[in-house]
């Protein structure tokens, strides 16, 4: 567990350093409007062939006995590539430099589903999936805390100097990642499923995937759809329609919204090891709610204080929403499936924040209300969704 909380750790510091270096070439060098259309190429780039490709990662896992550590090495060596091909066209924003970001992009995905399944296989003993994930998203949240003060001193000597900071930390990801422990590719006694089983219904059934399992990864897919919403749109009209007296400081603006974010999943970690996942079915789908009222709240009373409020409440309700996932993968999914399940959702969940950040760059900046009404009606047509397909299939205990 030591080694990929590890290699977890530089990863994520090396995302930090990527994130600086394409903020810095892609969000403040160019008009809004120009902007808009290059995040929104790249998603759209990211997520089509992520979509092809993510249903085939899990076989191509559990077909190869040393499948995992290298799937994970191969994701992180990728990106490290792709920093040295951003650091030589920075300067240019050349296809080169948009081959690089496209590739980091679709690496950085690949490699959330290729960790996840890799997760099960370090557990201690005794040592629950909650209790791994908590530790994985506070070393994350560490490193990338670290690492991004390093990164925005080393923008100001030039964005090539970052990716080159980036490659360095990647590099390092990878050699960790190749020297995991042996038994991560180990696959005895595991099934597998479908990706398509994660629906409900029959298949998940003959799965042993419990419809309150489906019922959570919707309320996570909610969850994630929202933080990838949220990124977009407010790096956004915060940047094109800054509050009144920070018009100079629009990153310093910037930093208080996706801080307050970061801060929420430390919190959600922290407030998940208290609670201790009870009622994780609860959970999941109160923070679901309290995500919807806050999105209202923030939509008719639209102002600095509830836009880091809306930070902060996505960021606890995401970490409470996935830890209680997580419990209830581990309480209700048998042994057998728990790592293909744990993967599979995973590459749902990824998927459903582009879906999100594609939103948020679709939307219109202003009147802000609307935008964030849209996605509050969104988001509360789904919640009824999923807690009326919970009340009915619990009047049927066959099903559980």
């Amino acid at each position: 567990m030591s080694r990929l909380l590890e290699m977890h750790a530089f990863a994520t510091a090396g995302d930090a350093a990527v994130a600086v270096a394409l903020a810095g070439t892609l969000f403040f060098q160019v008009p809004t409007g120009e902007a808009r259309g290059q995040v929104a190429l790249f998603l759209g780039l990211t997520m089509l062939p992520f979509a092809l490709v993510a249903p085939l990662i899990g076989p191509f896992l559990d077909r190869y006995r040393r499948g995992r550590r290298w799937a994970i090495g191969s994701t992180v060596a990728v990106r490290s590539i792709c920093c040295l091909l951003l650091a030589g066209a920075a300067s240019t924003r050349s296809v080169e430099f948009f081959l690089g970001a496209f590739g980091v992009l679709v690496a950085s995905k690949a490699y959330g589903v290729t960790k996840a399944s890799a997760v099960p296989r370090v557990l201690p003993t005794r040592f629950s999936l909650v209790k791994a994930n908590s530790r994985l998203s506070l070393t994350g949240t560490a490193a990338a805390a670290v690492s991004a003060p390093v990164a925005v001193g080393l923008s100001l000597v030039g964005p090539s100097w970052v990716l080159r900071y980036g490659f360095v930390l990647f590099t390092i990801a990878t050699v960790l990642a190749v020297l995991l422990p042996a038994h991560v590719d180990s696959s005895t006694g595991e099934e597998q499923v479908d990706i398509t089983d994660l629906r409900g219904g029959r298949a998940a059934r003959g799965a042993g995937i419990t419809a309150l399992v489906v019922a959570a990864l919707r309320c996570n897919a909610g969850l994630r759809f929202l933080s990838g919403f949220l990124v977009m749109y407010m790096a956004f009209v915060l940047r094109d329609r800054p509050f009144d007296g920070w018009e100079d400081r629009v990153t310093l603006l910037l930093g208080l919204v996706v801080g307050a974010a970061g801060l929420g999943n430390t919190v959600g970690t922290g407030l998940a090891a208290v609670l201790k996942t009870k009622q994780p079915e609860l959970t999941v789908i109160t923070v679901l709610v309290a995500d919807v009222v806050m999105v209202v709240v923030t939509a008719m009373t639209y102002s600095l204080p509830t836009a880091v409020g809306l930070g902060l409440t996505v960021g606890i309700c995401q970490a409470l929403g996935k830890l209680s996932l997580d419990a209830l993968i581990q309480r209700d999914v048998p042994e057998a499936v728990r790592t293909s399940v744990f993967a599979r959702s995973e590459t749902l969940l990824q998927l459903a924040w582009v879906l999100g950040g594609f939103l948020g760059i679709a939307l219109p900046l202003s009147p802000t209300w609307l935008s964030l009404g849209i996605v509050a009606g969104l988001l509360l047509a789904w919640t009824v969704f999923v807690v009326r397909s919970v009340v009915r299939l619990r009047r049927r205990p066959a099903l559980f």
